[in-house]
């Protein structure tokens, strides 16, 4: 409208010169034009990055807990259970509750309770749209996501709680009581619980730990979550020695590495029965390491677990039935063992809007609004008088960045593969896609409404390390993306509107990319068709392709991707957790995988990686919070991914929930199964029949 505008007051004064100055006499003939020089087209400049105020506003200030009231070990007077397990134990099922705990069990306190100790009873109805593969968690398989894997499963060390601790932004114990750094922190000694149980009854030992440690994590056959390079430091390893029953020591090449503590958390030290898993290694009589990972089926239920609930009913890619672990190790200041609720169910599904249109009806107790599409939606059933459910909003932290693969070798199987390749990693290409996309119209396109914004990428706002200033902020300017384009010698040959090249193995050629998107996360293909019409604008052709997971994640694995739309992850809200994940660090990195060739890495990556290890091994917060401003500056300074759009996430919750956290965000550390601290969440009594349980009276049985 603007430039309509301006383009009819030029007009209008052009007609006014001309009436006031006459036309030319026709025996003096106009003179031939000059021939016009090209001007060389200006780049707009980067332009301020500003915060937003989308709605929500979060789910209320967060309350913060000194440790002492999060987390204690001692021993109780009495201890007690739900009744129909006193009969359990007076039929000899059982050994009596005492006998089940530790002698100094972990206890959560009243103090960091928000609605106090409750009473047994009920079912947490959710919902997962993520096959199960089996329940060998140490081989990377998946028991469905969505909160399974978190239920079933435990680490030295607990680290989603952390939004909660007003004393330290640290993990807090877990099955790793406590732990002590020696005086130069070269080392860290950790005290493991003594006399934990396996849901079968069997106890925790250090040989659990070993296993883990040397039989998982560090061998290279198995497809652990952390691979042995994550456990070096500037490429020294890492090692433990084991001392007695309950005490092993890290041993560390730099001093007070305390980030590495956040390595000892979910999935990265997730710990496994060895006296399960074991017999099925290779190292130790098993048949061979495909063998081994596969070991545990789906249906060989129930698991051995250390989590409060164990999948004792499953039905494939339908229904699983989880019920309380009759050994689980934590009770509360009544000496009331937890878990409070006997259930858990997941609905099986094709995708995660499932989660979310099961909530909107009822049949569903939660769900994670990552899906923008569903925010309207969902709001508005909210303030319905019948919904079963709650919505609070989180950090803005959803973001939808565009990534494209940087490795030279890694995946390339064509003349056109790296030609690509060696265009994605010209700083020159990546601006011109940042400067061609309407940010905040994609917002629009995407949901309509305050929802999302446009975001330039790296760091999100929700972090607590996100520097505003530190933004480079490339607005939207098609001039600027065709005149970077036109540098790099693209040029529209045939007048079809799709540049060429004009140059190298690929003359003559259009000008075409592959734009992978992920079939569960629908915002990711919203943003890839907003974004592939808004580059084909200035003459780049987007092939988008929606893909599943599984076919995602070997694409990823193997290199065989161009550009692709993602979800940021928490290394971008939580940096500190996650650190290595910020950049180039381990070969694993993703959009800078090294494959059998060693990797080239861009000038401005080699800076990155200095300050990623500076900041992993940085103590004082302020100090980090300087690193990442640094790194926020050139991460988004030579577009190491092209941001599009931000928003938050939701969290729906049924009602009848109590002991809910408050201000619990659905995604920081982890999702919210973690956040939440699920075994001291409970459902009144009056409440209970409101949702019956499928299989009342039962535990998991071992034959």
């Amino acid at each position: 409208m603007h430039r309509l505008l301006m383009s009819a007051v030029m007009l209008l004064a052009c007609l006014f010169v001309l009436a006031a100055c006459g036309a030319p006499a026709a025996e003096e003939p106009a003179a031939e034009p000059a021939a016009a020089e090209t001007a060389p087209v200006e780049l707009a400049a980067p332009v301020p990055y500003e915060f937003g105020t989308l709605p929500g506003g979060g789910s209320g200030e967060v309350a913060r807990y000194p440790l002492s009231d999060l987390v204690q070990y001692r021993a109780l007077d009495e201890y007690h259970q739900p009744a129909f397990m006193d009969a359990l134990v007076a039929d000899g099922t059982l050994p009596p509750v005492e006998e089940r705990l530790p002698p100094e069990p972990m206890v959560i306190p009243t103090d960091g309770m928000s609605d106090g100790p409750g009473v047994y009873g009920g079912v947490w109805r959710d919902f997962s749209a993520v096959q199960t593969e089996g329940w060998n968690l140490c081989a990377r398989e998946t028991q469905g996501w969505f909160g399974i894997n978190y239920i079933y499963s435990e680490a030295l060390v607990d680290a989603a709680p952390v939004f909660m601790r007003s004393d330290d932004f640290a993990p807090l114990p877990n099955l790793a009581k406590s732990w002590e750094w020696s005086e130069d922190g070269m080392q860290l000694t950790m005290t493991l619980m003594e006399g934990v149980k396996w849901s079968d009854g069997a106890p925790l030992t250090m040989e659990d730990i070993r296993f883990t440690w040397e039989d998982n994590i560090l061998d290279p056959n198995v497809p652990s979550w952390k691979t042995p390079t994550s456990w070096e430091i500037d490429g020294t390893p890492v090692t433990i020695d084991f001392h007695d029953d309950y005490t092993f020591t890290w041993n560390f090449p730099v001093a007070f590495p305390v980030q590495k503590i956040f390595d000892m958390d979910f999935l990265d030290f997730t710990i496994c029965p060895a006296h399960v898993l074991k017999p099925h290694h290779p190292a130790h009589g098993g048949v061979d390491y495909e063998a081994y990972e596969t070991s545990l089926p789906p249906l060989d239920l129930p698991p051995v677990s250390l989590g409060p609930w164990v999948a004792v009913e499953y039905k494939t890619d339908e229904f699983m039935v989880m019920r309380r672990n009759p050994y689980y190790w934590k009770v509360d200041e009544a000496g009331n063992q937890l878990p409070y609720m006997n259930e858990v169910t997941f609905q099986k599904g094709e995708s995660g809007i499932g989660r979310t249109l099961g909530t909107l009806g009822g049949s569903i107790d939660h769900t994670n609004l990552e899906n923008p599409s569903t925010y309207i939606e969902t709001t508005k059933r909210m303030q319905e008088e019948d919904a079963h459910f709650y919505v609070a909003w989180g950090p803005e932290a959803l973001g939808f960045p565009i990534e494209f693969n940087l490795s030279l070798n890694h995946g390339v199987e064509s003349e056109r593969d790296a030609s690509l390749r060696d265009l994605f990693r010209d700083v020159r290409f990546r601006k011109a896609v940042a400067y061609a996309l309407d940010r905040d119209g994609i917002a629009q396109s995407v949901v309509r409404g305050p929802f999302l914004r446009g975001f330039p990428g790296g760091i999100v706002p929700g972090a607590v390390e996100f520097d505003i200033d530190s933004v480079v902020n490339y607005p939207y300017s098609p001039e600027s993306a065709s005149a970077l384009l036109a540098e790099l010698g693209f040029e529209d040959t045939n007048g079809d509107g799709i540049l060429n090249w004009t140059s190298g193995p690929l003359e003559g050629e259009e000008l075409i990319i592959g734009l992978n998107t992920s079939e569960d996360a629908a915002a990711t293909q919203g943003v890839g068709e907003a974004a592939s019409a808004l580059l084909r604008d200035v003459g780049v052709e987007i092939n988008m392709r929606v893909m599943q997971g599984p076919a995602l994640g070997d694409a990823n694995t193997n290199g065989t991707w161009e550009m692709r739309v993602t979800r940021t992850g928490q290394h971008y809200l939580t940096p500190f957790t996650r650190c290595t994940d910020l950049g180039p660090v381990t070969k694993e990195f993703g959009i800078h995988r090294e494959g059998a060739e060693p990797r080239v890495l861009l000038d401005f990556e080699q800076e990155l990686i200095d300050v990623i290890n500076a900041f992993c091994l940085e103590p004082n917060q302020a100090k980090r919070n300087e690193l990442m401003s640094r790194y926020n500056e050139l991460f988004t300074g030579n577009v190491y991914h092209a941001g599009t759009i931000i928003g938050r996430y939701g969290l729906a919750m049924a009602k009848r929930f109590k002991n809910i956290p408050i201000g619990s965000p659905p995604f920081f550390v982890h999702w919210t199964w973690g956040n939440v601290r699920p075994e001291q969440m409970w459902i009144a009594e009056e409440d209970q029949d409101l949702v019956p349980e499928i299989r009342p009276g039962e535990i998991p049985v071992y034959n």
